[in-house]
């Protein structure tokens, strides 16, 4: 029953009726602040239980009491002190709790801290999560762009909605571009909001090793019910899976006995289902029977969003626009290597006791990554640049580099060519395998792997494929011009 605390100077004096018109009023200005569909899927359901002098009391659902303080928290303040005031502090609460124990709260004084613009739950005991997801990677520490808005929307609707939103959801893309975070970010805001779910977050090399453990100790029956009586699973790297026959039908049945009951499975790759050409068609088939949404490396903008994020996050006094932009013109394709750059500037700085400034980013940037124009963009460049930009610049022939010897002289070229293939058009693996006499797309990603590991490790390795990446900027302007 809705009612004020009656009596006490200085209390508020009004009829069922007001508190109902006052809520109504707090309940329009929720609908002006959000789309439609949220309001109504989380912030529709709550009622108002009690108005004293100090405290309006709602009634929330008790599955999504923790969500809607966690998510909306700061809108219920922002629009109940719109209407009532910065004193009248917010209680959100569930059925689990007595009418007792609201009008015990209702003698609060009016010097408690209590006054102040906060929101409150009480919920009853959580249940026990089988995950610990890194606290740092969630979704609100995610930065969103073109490049990644469909993963993290379907990322989020899985997260909110387990089992009923994607399911499965295959989130796939290059190293390094936020695929593990997404994961991360699941994991957590289940665990929060969800507490009772049995969420099982791995990797498939930890699924691999598990499960030929399981078979050497005759453990396999535990094995299947860690696995198999999820509520939610995730999987990360599942391209591992790829030629491990055993496994790969362990991973099968355990897929098919989740989906059967409804437990939601979200997988992350660094390619398409389509292109794990080693993988069983039959899981190949499952993995696109959900929602594919794959993850691009970022953009300028994106990345100057991420760096700003990172520093914020870090507590780093927030460096100049132009530093921040001198890193996101050099580091292009990986959000791990984007970061690394911003601390390897600070931990510079503080070493040497300067303040970080275009000359220190620079003097920092050009042992690491050397200085680039322009940022080539997917689709900027044909494979027939690439190769020739790779050929003279390894003072290779275009014939040496298609043909099939795998002499170090033109290995390492050829692979630096796909590597740049694979990032800056939009074909496919084999597709650009095809334009390399042929190869299938294992050699291709075998390339991209290899080139990847060589560039993170080696400087010299780093100098060349950007030096490459230069001289295909200069053709390209040179004919234009």
């Amino acid at each position: 029953m809705c009612q004020f605390s009656p009596g006490g100077s200085g209390s508020i004096a009004a009829v069922n009726s007001e508190v109902e018109h006052i809520w109504s009023q707090i309940s329009a200005e929720l609908k002006a602040k959000i789309d439609e569909p949220t309001y109504l899927a989380w912030l529709e359901p709550l009622q108002v239980l009690e108005l004293t002098v100090d405290t309006l009391t709602l009634l929330a659902p008790a599955h999504s009491v923790r969500w809607v303080t966690d998510r909306f928290g700061a809108l219920l303040r922002e629009c109940t002190t719109r209407i009532l005031g910065s004193q009248v502090a917010l209680d959100l609460t569930t059925e689990a709790a007595s009418t007792s124990d609201l009008r015990g709260r209702s003698d609060r004084s009016a010097n408690s801290s209590l006054l102040a613009p906060e929101l409150r739950h009480t919920q009853g005991r959580r249940g026990d999560s089988t995950i610990v997801p890194n606290p740092k990677l969630t979704f609100d520490q995610f930065v969103i762009g073109d490049c990644n808005r469909l993963a993290h929307a379907a990322a989020l609707a899985v997260a909110e909605m387990p089992g009923q939103a994607y399911n499965p959801l295959f989130i796939c893309g290059p190293p390094g571009v936020g695929k593990t975070h997404l994961l991360h970010s699941i994991a957590s805001l289940l665990s929060a909001h969800n507490p009772g779910l049995a969420v099982c977050s791995t990797t498939s090399e930890a699924f691999t090793n598990d499960f030929v453990a399981a078979l050497g100790s005759s453990r396999l029956e535990t094995f299947k019910a860690r696995f198999r009586r999820a509520d939610v699973l995730l999987i990360d790297d599942v391209q591992f899976l790829e030629r491990k026959t055993k496994t790969e039908e362990e991973f099968f049945h355990t897929f098919n006995s989740l989906h059967e009951v409804g437990s939601q499975i979200v997988l992350t790759s660094d390619r398409p289902p389509r292109d794990l050409q080693a993988l069983e068609d039959r899981l190949r088939e499952r993995f696109q029977a959900g929602l594919v949404a794959d993850i691009h490396p970022p953009d300028h903008a994106t990345r100057l969003a991420i760096l700003r994020k990172r520093a914020h996050s870090d507590q780093i006094e927030r460096p100049a626009e132009a530093v921040l932009d001198l890193i996101a013109q050099r580091v292009r394709t990986n959000v791990r290597a984007l970061e690394g750059a911003l601390i390897r500037i600070v931990a510079f700085s503080s070493l040497t006791r300067r303040s970080i400034d275009e000359a220190l980013a620079l003097e920092v940037l050009n042992g690491l990554y050397p200085h680039t124009q322009c940022e080539p963009h997917q689709g900027a460049y044909s494979i027939d640049d690439i190769q020739e930009a790779a050929c003279k610049h390894f003072s290779i022939s275009s014939r040496e580099l298609l043909s099939t010897t795998r002499s170090a002289r033109v290995a390492w070229p050829r692979q630096v060519a796909m590597y740049l293939a694979r990032e800056l058009t939009e074909l496919s693996l084999s597709a650009i395998g095809e334009h390399f006499g042929g190869r299938d797309h294992t050699t291709v990603l075998h390339a991209c792997r290899r080139t990847t590991d060589r560039v993170s490790s080696d400087l010299s390795s780093q100098k060349a494929v950007d030096s490459v990446r230069v001289s295909l900027h200069h053709n390209s302007r040179d004919r234009g011009a």
